[in-house]
């Protein structure tokens, strides 16, 4: 009997995932009114729950592999929504700093664990990927308009209590619905190829660059982008208001891309999608870096396209070459690449926009670094060898078991 239930729970705790991560940046400027305390003086308390979401990623992993991903993920729903409900009643600021790299601690699990319960078991992998990204995507999108409107109705106390109770719903109903799917396969990847470790080690390879780059690219886009269009977009929008529609007008189309490139991995072939995303951005980031008006909104538009067409890629790597019993484990390393290299966005965006050359220099870096992602996925074993490789192994091990005989 399928487990139905699985892949619907994993998508709303990948919206959870997000969710809870931004409760606290959106609901501090209340929290100074209430404590009398300054914006530059709390915001610092989420620091520990960044970097506790990156950190924890890999011994997540590494548990969920040894022990059981169905029990690690019921950790994750309950650990999250009571860290939620706990920051919620904080008075001071030291509990509320301490609450939230327990929040982050937990929140750390989904992306290595959630990621590969949802590889390891549908026939349509890419699509699979596509529907949870742009859940994942929603979350972002969500968490500042249910965060202000909590903020606004209740006070900000709510705005922790109500996603808490939310994830420990979630995790009462994870408990009710979804089967434990068992300790993990050895072996295969989820398509059941089997590569030697010289092509492993290639893969892999090229996996940390595409993560790296494409981390560095994804963070300094998104972090950029309501400047971007303040300074480029006047002509359109020429209040906040106006300049965050935009913003977010082009977010929410671009998360589609998710659901399109899923669809794709499940036809074409790994190498040639990484090689046509990756190109796909170079001339975009060129262009975005003079444009302006309605020719800035419409590259804008099609470069956030092809930024987050390039996620679910990087999963489905893993999810298609890396043993399960590995996975979550490899997907930890993945994340916490991705999460380190963000760090890089915010000082580099500083520096550049300082410069004569403003965003443009910073769209010419990024377009540096497309060109990079373009380089590595060059060196992405084809199809086509990987199949020649494994006649050759099915020939050897055939002649063997002749000799034997």
């Amino acid at each position: 009997m399928p487990n139905r239930w699985l892949a619907p729970f994993l998508n709303l705790a990948h919206l959870l995932d997000h969710l809870a991560m931004l409760v606290f940046p959106t609901a501090v400027v209340a929290i100074g009114r209430d404590w009398g305390r300054s914006y530059s003086e709390l915001l610092p308390l989420a620091t520990g729950s960044f970097v506790a979401f990156g950190a924890f990623a890999v011994p997540a992993g590494w548990l969920a592999d040894r022990w059981s991903r169905y029990r690690v993920m019921v950790l994750y729903f309950f650990g999250v929504g009571a860290s939620l409900l706990l920051a919620g009643l904080s008075t001071s600021a030291w509990e509320m700093a301490l609450w939230l790299t327990v929040m982050g601690a937990f929140a750390a699990i989904y992306h290595p664990v959630g990621i590969a319960m949802l590889v390891a078991a549908p026939a349509k992998m890419g699509r699979a990927l596509g529907w949870n990204g742009l859940w994942g995507n929603l979350g972002l999108a969500f968490a500042a308009l249910l965060t202000g409107a909590l903020v606004d109705a209740a006070g900000w106390r709510a705005a922790f209590f109500v996603p808490g109770a939310l994830c420990v719903a979630a995790g009462v109903g994870f408990l009710a619905l979804v089967r434990d799917p068992g300790t993990v396969r050895r072996g295969a990847g989820s398509l059941g190829l089997q590569v030697d470790a010289r092509t492993m080690a290639r893969i892999l390879a090229v996996l940390l660059v595409a993560t790296a780059c494409g981390g560095i690219i994804f963070n300094s886009t998104t972090i950029a982008m309501p400047k971007v269009f303040d300074e480029r977009l006047r002509a359109l929008a020429d209040t906040s208001l106006g300049v965050g529609a935009l913003v977010a007008f082009v977010y929410t189309v671009a998360a589609f891309a998710q659901v399109a490139m899923g669809a794709l991995i499940d036809r074409v072939e790994l190498r040639r999608l990484m090689i046509g995303v990756a190109a796909a951005q170079i001339p975009l980031f060129y262009a975005a870096a003079n444009l302006e008006g309605w020719a800035m909104l419409a590259a804008a538009l099609a470069m956030m396209l092809a930024v987050f067409g390039q996620i679910p890629l990087n999963d489905a790597i893993v999810g298609r070459y890396v043993a399960d019993e590995f996975r979550a484990r490899v997907l930890g390393v993945r994340y916490v690449v991705s999460l380190g290299v963000a760090a890089v966005a915010v000082p580099m965006i500083a520096l550049l926009h300082r410069t004569a050359g403003g965003f443009a220099n910073v769209f010419l870096v990024l377009a540096t670094l497309a060109a990079g992602m373009l380089a590595a996925s060059v060196f992405f074993p084809s199809r086509a060898a990987l199949a020649a490789q494994r006649e050759k192994a099915a020939a050897r091990a055939a002649g063997e078991r002749a000799r034997a005989r």
